[in-house]
C-alpha cells in the first residue's frame, strides 16, 4: 500500500479515535487563526494531488473558515414588509454550498491567482473549515486549457474540467491573453 492510499484510508475513517483527536486539536487550532490563511503545504496531500495542485512554482493552498449555520433575512427588528409569503426570517437557506463560498472568498482576497479546486478539512460547531488550490496563470508551464477559465467567482472549479478537450488553442489564447499559443 502506498502513501497516500495510506492517508486516504486514515482520512476515510473519520471515527476513529486518532482522527477524532486530531481533529479536534486542528479545529482548536484553526479557531486562533485568521479566517483565509495560507498553509506551506497541503494538510491532505492525496486530496490536493486529486484536485490537481502539484507542489511546484505557481502553486499555492489557503486555508478557508466558513460560517456554519443556515442564514437570517437582514431586516431590521425582524420586520419583512410584503406578502405573508415573504415573511420569514430565520429559517432560510442560504443557496451556494460552503465549499462555493470559500472558493470565491479565496479568489476575491488573491486576485491574482486563479481557483483550481477545494476540499474539506475539518468543521467545528460554529465553522468549516477548507482548503483552496489556487495557482498563478502567468506561471508559462501552468497555460493549459482548462485552467484558463475564469472560475474564482463561480465556485465551480472542477466543473469545467469536463469542457477541456472541446476548447481549442485558439480560445485558450483569447481568453487568457496567452500568447504562447500552446498547451503548457
Amino acid at each position: 500500500m502506498g502513501a497516500y492510499t495510506y492517508v486516504s484510508e486514515l482520512w476515510r475513517k473519520k471515527q476513529s479515535d486518532v482522527m477524532r483527536f486530531m481533529q479536534r486539536v486542528r479545529c482548536w487550532e484553526y479557531r486562533q487563526l485568521p479566517s483565509i490563511v495560507r498553509v506551506t503545504h497541503p494538510t491532505r496531500p492525496d486530496k490536493a494531488r486529486r484536485m490537481g495542485y502539484k507542489a511546484k512554482q505557481g502553486y499555492v493552498i489557503y486555508r478557508v473558515c466558513v460560517r456554519r449555520g443556515g442564514r437570517k433575512r437582514p431586516v431590521p427588528k425582524g420586520i419583512v414588509y410584503g406578502k405573508p409569503t415573504n415573511q420569514g426570517v430565520t429559517q432560510l437557506k442560504f443557496q451556494r454550498s460552503k465549499r462555493s463560498v470559500a472558493e470565491e472568498r479565496a479568489g476575491r482576497k488573491l486576485g491574482g491567482l486563479k481557483v483550481l479546486n477545494s476540499y474539506w478539512l475539518n468543521e467545528g460547531p460554529t465553522s468549516g473549515i477548507r482548503a483552496v488550490a489556487l495557482f498563478l496563470v502567468k506561471t508559462g508551464f501552468l497555460c493549459k486549457t482548462w485552467l484558463c477559465l475564469d472560475k474564482k467567482f463561480l465556485g465551480l472549479a472542477p466543473v469545467f474540467s469536463v469542457f477541456s478537450a472541446y476548447l481549442t488553442i485558439k480560445t485558450c489564447s483569447k481568453l487568457t491573453g496567452c500568447v504562447t499559443g500552446r498547451f503548457g
